[in-house]
């Protein structure tokens, strides 16, 4: 597992008007980000910046030999701050949103004096803030990659947040029980239906009552409530248009080429918003495109249906490897 660094940004202040001192951590790997191609891994809710090796949560995805190629292309990933990897939190969480979390990691590139980026993929709430990255710093990555998320925080992603938040502050075992319900909103009853069939154990108890036990008992051994609070409160602040502007004008000031990922059965950031947004950047972008994966599996899917990922992305990543611009360097910074 590649080292966890960090670095300390000074004096930042949030859109709120607070003022303070923040660190940053991340991990690096594969090859020096100095003149290699970068590509920057936004994580989930409960995920970290741990995207690759034995434990890594995308290990299927990114690595040597993989799709996002270690061998040739450079893998940052920021740790959303307040998350608790590498026993980080921030007391005041809540003076921060999702747009002021894209500015933290744009000043940790300049920092590490990366000023040009291959890519930005994040799914979830990292998608949310691949999206806040994307109209904030238009000309930051040639290809935003957001996936199984939106650009704004729906209703329904408010309303679940809503109730996660009554779950962490009133349970008995706020983790577990917060978790449960979670999980019912990550899958599908297709999904569920299809994995126990109404299956039994030797006591008696429904297979999917020790399914969901046991997805809230883990969590809970890896993840605090402090850090649970803050990603669960910075989920529902998504919102690319907090200037006033157009969804249409902001959206389509990004430079990027934009790959929208969305599962047709996602039923937390359902898909329909996505098509929308394909939509409505089509006539305006040439350089925008949407996939959709087609699975049972809900909003996980973009996790568990690793092939179908996989032939999206080589579309992006694959083919892109033996282009003039990245055998030249397009991505070393000058000297």
């Amino acid at each position: 597992m590649s080292d966890v660094k960090k670095i300390r940004l000074s004096k930042f202040t949030t859109e709120s008007g607070t003022n303070t001192d923040i660190d940053i951590h991340f991990q690096h790997f594969g090859q020096d980000y100095k003149n290699s191609p970068v590509v920057l891994v936004i994580h989930s809710l409960t995920g970290n910046s741990n995207v690759t090796g034995k434990s890594g949560w995308w290990s299927e995805i990114i690595g040597q030999g993989k799709v996002i190629d270690t061998n040739f292309f450079a893998v940052l990933a920021f740790n959303i701050p307040g998350n608790g990897y590498n026993n980080y939190f921030l007391d005041n969480y809540v003076e921060f949103h999702t747009g002021d979390i894209a500015k933290l990691f744009y000043l940790g590139l300049k920092k590490m004096k990366i000023d040009r980026l291959y890519a930005i993929i994040g799914g979830s709430i990292g998608g949310g803030i691949t999206w806040e990255m994307g109209c904030l710093y238009n000309n930051l990555a040639d290809n935003l990659i957001p996936v199984a998320c939106d650009w704004k925080s729906s209703d329904w992603i408010i309303a679940n947040t809503f109730l996660q938040k009554r779950l962490l502050e009133n349970s008995n075992n706020p983790i577990q029980d917060a978790r449960i319900h979670a999980m019912l909103t990550y899958r599908t009853p297709f999904s569920i239906c299809d994995k126990f069939s109404e299956k039994k154990n030797i006591n008696g108890k429904y297979a999917v009552q020790d399914w969901l036990l046991y997805h809230g008992d883990n969590l809970s051994k890896r993840f605090s409530l402090e850090a649970y609070k803050a990603m669960n409160y910075f989920l529902s602040t998504v919102n690319v248009i907090r200037d006033g502007q157009s969804p249409e004008e902001k959206l389509s000031n990004i430079n990027s080429n934009i790959h929208i990922i969305a599962v047709n059965t996602d039923q937390y950031f359902i898909p329909d918003r996505d098509r929308e947004t394909y939509k409505l950047l089509k006539p305006k972008k040439g350089n925008v495109f949407y996939y959709e994966i087609d699975s049972i599996h809900g909003h996980d899917a973009f996790l568990i249906e690793n092939k179908k990922m996989i032939k999206i992305l080589r579309k992006i990543f694959k083919s892109k490897r033996n282009e003039s611009s990245i055998r030249e360097n397009k991505y070393r910074l000058p000297v």
